[in-house]
C-alpha cells in the first residue's frame, strides 16, 4: 500500500475569469507603455473631455494630470491659431477624428500651455473604436503630440540662410555677368586693336615693299647697267673684267634677295591677280621648297571673285590678307614642326548664297599633343584663330602624337566677294598640279601622292 500523498485536484477552468485577468494585465501594460513614451498622449470622449493624459503630455502643457482630466481639450490647449485668432471647435482636426472618423496629422499649428504661452506642435489624432454586438462604435479619440519648436526654429533659420544664399548667389551672378560683359567688351576692343594693328602692319609692309622695289630695285638695276658699261670698256684688262663680272653676279644675287624680301613683305601676285592665284602660288612655292609629296586640289565656285580692294573694298582686301597669312602659317607649321613626308592641301570656295571658304592642310607628320596647341605661348595658333575670328571664321585643329595634323579654316566671304567675275581656270589648277608633281621628282622623292 503506497504512502505517497495524492496529487492536488485542479480547479475547474473559468474562461471568463481568464479573459478578465488577461484584459487587466493588458491595460496595466498599456498604461505603463503610455507613461513611458516621450510623446504627449491624451484621450477624449465624444464630448471632447479628457479621459486620460500621460505624464509627458501633462508636463509639456504645464499641467498636472488631474488638472486636465474631464476638461475640454480644445478649449484648454487648442483654442487659438498661432497669430491669436480664435480657433472654432468645429474646425478642430483632433475632434474630427471621433466626430467624422477622420484621422489627421498636423505640423503647422500650436498648442497652448497653462501659463498662456504656446509652442509649435506636431500632432496626430485617431478615433477610438470599440466592438459591440451591434457593431463597431466610436467612443472617442486618442491624440499624440510633440514639441517641434526647435525644429521650426531650425527650419526658419535654414529658410533665412537659403534666402541669404539665394540673394548672395544672385548678387554674385549679377557681378559675374557685369564682369563678363566688361571682359567681353575689353576682349572685343582688344581684338579690334589687334585687327587694326595687323592692318597697319600690312599697310606698312606694302609701303616698305613698294619703296624697296622703287628705290633699291631701281638703284640695283642702274648699278648693274653701269658695271656692264664699265666692263665693255676694259679691253685688255682681264683682271678688271673679271672683277666687273663678279660685281655683276653679286648685283644679280642682291636683286634676287631683294625680290624675295619684297615678296615676303607683300606678294605682288596678291594685288595683281587676287587671292586665289596668290594661294596657288604660295602652295607651289611651298611644295618646291619643302620637297614633300603633295596632293593639291583647288575648287572655286563659278562667279566668285577673290575678295580684294576692287571686290569688297578695304574689308575685302583685309579679308584676303587674313586668309593668305593664315595659309602661310599653316604651311610654315608643316615645314618647321611636322617632320612629314606628305602634305594634302584643299581649297573649296562655295558660291552664293552662302559664300564660304574652306581651306585645309593635312600632313602625315609627328603630330602634337593637345596641350601644346592650347599653350598660351602658341602664338602661331593664336594668331590664326584671332585673324579668323575677326572675320567670323574659325580654325579647327585635329592632331595626336604620331598621327599627323589637320588644320581647317572655315570663313564666310565678305560682302561683295561674289559679284559675278570669272572662276579659277582649270588650266591654272593643272599647272599647279604639274608643278607639285615635278618638284619632288626632281629631288628624287617621287610624284604627286
Amino acid at each position: 500500500m503506497s504512502t505517497e500523498p495524492a496529487p492536488p485536484i485542479p480547479a475547474p477552468f473559468d474562461a471568463g475569469l481568464a479573459a478578465a485577468s488577461l484584459q487587466g494585465l493588458w491595460k496595466e501594460r498599456s498604461a505603463l507603455l503610455i507613461e513611458s513614451t516621450g510623446e504627449g498622449l491624451f484621450g477624449v470622449d465624444m464630448q471632447g473631455r479628457c479621459i486620460f493624459v500621460n505624464r509627458a503630455g501633462a508636463q509639456m502643457l504645464g499641467y498636472r494630470a488631474e488638472e486636465v482630466l474631464q476638461r475640454n481639450m480644445h478649449e484648454l490647449i487648442h483654442h487659438s491659431h498661432p497669430d491669436g485668432r480664435p480657433y472654432p471647435e468645429a474646425e478642430c482636426p483632433i475632434f474630427a477624428a471621433f466626430r467624422e472618423g477622420r484621422p489627421c496629422r498636423i505640423d503647422d499649428e500650436v498648442l497652448w500651455r497653462k501659463d498662456g504661452s504656446s509652442f509649435a506642435a506636431e500632432y496626430s489624432s485617431h478615433p477610438i473604436v470599440e466592438a459591440t454586438p451591434e457593431g463597431p462604435v466610436t467612443i472617442g479619440a486618442v491624440a499624440s503630440f510633440v514639441d517641434i519648436s526647435r525644429r521650426k526654429q531650425t527650419e526658419l533659420l535654414l529658410k533665412r540662410m537659403n534666402a541669404q544664399l539665394t540673394q548672395s548667389n544672385e548678387e554674385l551672378e549679377r557681378r559675374v555677368a557685369a564682369r563678363t560683359a566688361e571682359l567681353s567688351g575689353a576682349l572685343a576692343q582688344l581684338r579690334e586693336l589687334a585687327a587694326y594693328s595687323e592692318s597697319v602692319r600690312e599697310t606698312e609692309r606694302t609701303r616698305i615693299a613698294r619703296e624697296i622695289h622703287d628705290e633699291l630695285g631701281s638703284l640695283l638695276v642702274a648699278l648693274k647697267m653701269d658695271v656692264g658699261w664699265l666692263g665693255k670698256r676694259l679691253d685688255g684688262r682681264t683682271d678688271l673684267q673679271c672683277k666687273c663680272h663678279g660685281m655683276g653676279s653679286t648685283i644679280d644675287r642682291a636683286v634676287g634677295n631683294l625680290g624675295r624680301i619684297i615678296t615676303d613683305l607683300r606678294p605682288s601676285i596678291l594685288d595683281h591677280q587676287g587671292l586665289w592665284a596668290a594661294l596657288e602660288w604660295q602652295a607651289q612655292e611651298f611644295v618646291e621648297a619643302s620637297e614633300l609629296r603633295a596632293d593639291v586640289q583647288f575648287h572655286v565656285a563659278t562667279g566668285v571673285e577673290p575678295p580684294s580692294a576692287a571686290h569688297g573694298g578695304e574689308g575685302g582686301e583685309r579679308w584676303a590678307i587674313a586668309v593668305f597669312r593664315i595659309f602661310q602659317e599653316m604651311l610654315s607649321n608643316v615645314a618647321r614642326h611636322a617632320q612629314a613626308r606628305s602634305v594634302w592641301i584643299r581649297l573649296y570656295v562655295e558660291g552664293p548664297p552662302r559664300g564660304v571658304l574652306h581651306l585645309e592642310v593635312r600632313d602625315d607628320g609627328i603630330g602634337a599633343a593637345r596641350e601644346a596647341l592650347m599653350h598660351p605661348k602658341s602664338y602661331g595658333v593664336l594668331g590664326m584663330r584671332e585673324r579668323a575670328a575677326h572675320f567670323g571664321g574659325r580654325i579647327t585643329i585635329e592632331t595626336a602624337p604620331q598621327q599627323g595634323t589637320v588644320v581647317r579654316l572655315v570663313m564666310p566671304l565678305p560682302e561683295g566677294g561674289a559679284d559675278g567675275g570669272s572662276a579659277i581656270t582649270a588650266a591654272r589648277v593643272a599647272a599647279l598640279a604639274r608643278a607639285a608633281s615635278m618638284a619632288p621628282a626632281a629631288a628624287g622623292r617621287g610624284g604627286v601622292a
